[in-house]
């Protein structure tokens, strides 16, 4: 997993770049995925399992952002018992590490049944759910063996946000010039979380105090909450701690009564359009003396009481801090579960192609 997570840079770089050419632009032509796929689409659905799914939240942020499409995301397993309302005008994209993960596989059928128009996002050639899909848009992580996704992760982001910024470019609602710029913003990841895995010794000293743990929460708005997902099951799968993810704003909904004295939160803070809001989420758990890890993206001032542990990520957009905060949420999954002597490779009950319902 820890030589997974330090070929990032390497697989963004190979997933990314490839796709980006005339005046710095993304383009699919090498993938055969024509500009038509987008014609009169007026919804997408992406449909995925775990940690593909995560990549699906964030997703679903900038593609409604850069598109004013809805777009929602679906847990493959639930989706094709829901008599799902899809269409011709439907844009189904599929997300899978290893291109056979039975449920998602079967969203795909589902979706081929009523004719919609099927993308998917896969990591391994010659896959089921690449044979099957209209499209397909492959992940150049290479080899992925570890049972935690980690460079698949970051991979399938990459993959959506330069199907977001195709699509707008397509539809019109962003201009070539936002589009470069965006592009620029993209590849500026690369350098960013190559910068972020030399924050792994500070991280593993952090990882002690949580190893000694049994509950701990993630909250965050935003993008952050759909990085507190990726983050609290990336723990819980090889650390065995149980974990759990909180939109920051739902705490005083119920789950602030769970928070008691030592308990770790970890608290993600890098969009600015919410920032105060989180820090003032931040001090509702400290006033329960919670044990609080803050992540902000850069070096923000911040009041050193509301935290016990604060990392600071290599300042980027808002809309590229999943990158590097995926980075830290894997390397804190890693180290806790290395200094509680667990098999981080080969976590219990779980395999890492899961083919069967």
């Amino acid at each position: 997993m820890l030589k997974e997570i330090h070929e990032q840079p390497e697989s963004l770089r190979s997933t990314i770049v490839p796709r980006i050419k005339n005046k710095q632009l993304p383009d699919f032509s090498t993938d055969e995925i024509p500009d038509q796929v987008f014609d009169n689409v007026n919804r997408i659905v992406i449909a995925a399992c775990g940690t593909a799914m995560h990549a699906g939240l964030v997703g679903k942020v900038m593609m409604e952002k850069l598109l004013r499409i809805p777009v929602t995301v679906e847990i493959a397993s639930e989706f094709r018992y829901q008599d799902p309302i899809i269409d011709k005008n439907t844009l189904l994209i599929t997300i899978s590490q290893s291109g056979e993960t039975a449920d998602t596989l079967a969203a795909l059928r589902l979706a081929n049944k009523h004719q919609a128009k099927t993308l998917s996002i896969v990591n391994v050639k010659g896959s089921s759910i690449a044979r099957e899909s209209d499209y397909v848009l492959y992940t150049h992580a290479g080899p992925e063996i570890a049972v935690a996704s980690t460079k698949a992760y970051t991979a399938q982001l990459s993959c959506l946000y330069l199907v977001a910024y195709h699509f707008a470019l397509i539809k019109g609602t962003i201009s070539e010039t936002d589009c470069m710029r965006q592009i620029e913003e993209l590849q500026s990841v690369i350098p960013a979380v190559e910068k972020t895995l030399t924050l792994a010794d500070d991280i593993n000293k952090i990882c002690e105090t949580l190893a000694e743990k049994e509950d701990l929460f993630f909250i965050g708005r935003g993008l952050d909450y759909a990085l507190s997902c990726e983050g609290s099951i990336k723990l819980k799968e090889i650390s065995y701690i149980h974990s759990e993810a909180y939109a920051a704003g739902e705490l005083k909904h119920g789950t602030l009564s769970l928070v008691t004295e030592g308990i770790p939160v970890i608290a993600l803070a890098t969009q600015s359009n919410v920032y105060n809001k989180m820090i003032s989420n931040i001090r509702e758990v400290r006033a329960r003396e919670a044990l609080v890890i803050l992540i902000t993206n850069g070096d923000s001032e911040v009041d050193s009481s509301i935290y016990d542990y604060h990392i600071a990520l290599p300042k980027l957009s808002d809309n590229m801090a999943p990158f590097t905060t995926a980075v830290v949420l894997q390397l804190l999954a890693y180290y806790t579960s290395v200094h509680r002597g667990l098999n981080v490779d080969q976590p219990r009950n779980l395999a890492k192609s899961v083919t069967v319902e």
